[in-house]
């Protein structure tokens, strides 16, 4: 698991919000650094991210970007950084529940589009233009709750998260695979448990079976858990 904030902030804040640049000799550029990070990671995730390898993207050598950025541990608080400031909202409403939806989808879609973000810890965030403004965007579609700011932060904080592992499972699963496998191991199963040892799991796995054709539904269960969260909001609004 990769994390933000491991780089020393006098160096990473700067960079993040392009303080103090230079542009190279040969016209290289912390944006173009990091386009090619993010370039790798999509295609092979942070295994595929090393100084060497992005300065062989750009045809340059690992010395040069350097001076540009001096280490992996920023690269990464760049990377994650421009992801995260691809983001764009429309001007918030009256509808929380919408907003609630809005934000669901679009860091689904984010999340879909760079897998790799879902290897980071950001528990320390990168403190760059990109972040801050989802940030700031996302609490603006929670601040029409009415609810005090910290849990606004607080019930963001449990629908990013939602997402997340939501995202994380859909992408691991593969529903051919999953069905294949459940459509041998299912009647094996019934064959040999007795269903009023574990009258439970099974009346319900069988439910959920049917239902599935798979042992789960990770997409289903991240709308369920966002409409329970909806639901519990719902009570705390004033």
């Amino acid at each position: 698991m990769e994390r933000t904030g491991e780089g020393d902030p006098a160096q990473v804040v700067p960079l993040l919000w392009r303080q103090g640049t230079v542009v190279g000799r040969t016209g290289l550029t912390v944006d173009a650094v990091v386009t090619a990070g993010c370039e790798l990671a999509d295609e092979g995730g942070f295994a595929a991210v090393s100084m060497r390898k992005v300065a062989e993207r750009l045809g340059r050598g690992a010395m040069t970007l350097y001076v540009h950025v001096p280490n992996r541990a920023v690269l990464v608080d760049l990377m994650v950084d421009a992801a995260f400031g691809e983001v764009s909202y429309d001007a918030p409403g009256d509808d929380w529940r919408a907003g609630v939806r809005t934000i669901v989808e679009t860091n689904r879609a984010l999340l879909t589009r760079h897998p790799w973000l879902l290897d980071v810890d950001t528990s320390r965030p990168p403190l760059g233009p990109g972040t801050i403004a989802k940030y700031d965007a996302e609490l603006a579609l929670l601040a029409a709750t009415g609810l005090p700011d910290v849990e606004v932060d607080q019930a963001l904080t449990v629908l990013l998260d939602l997402v997340r592992s939501g995202v994380r499972q859909v992408l691991a699963a593969d529903a051919q695979a999953e069905g294949e496998w459940w459509a041998v191991a299912g009647p094996l199963l019934a064959q040999l448990m007795d269903p009023a040892d574990f009258p439970f799991a099974s009346r319900v796995g069988q439910a959920a079976g049917e239902e599935y054709g798979a042992a789960s539904a990770p997409d289903r269960a991240l709308d369920f858990a966002v409409e329970t969260l909806v639901a519990g909001l719902e009570t705390r609004v004033p």
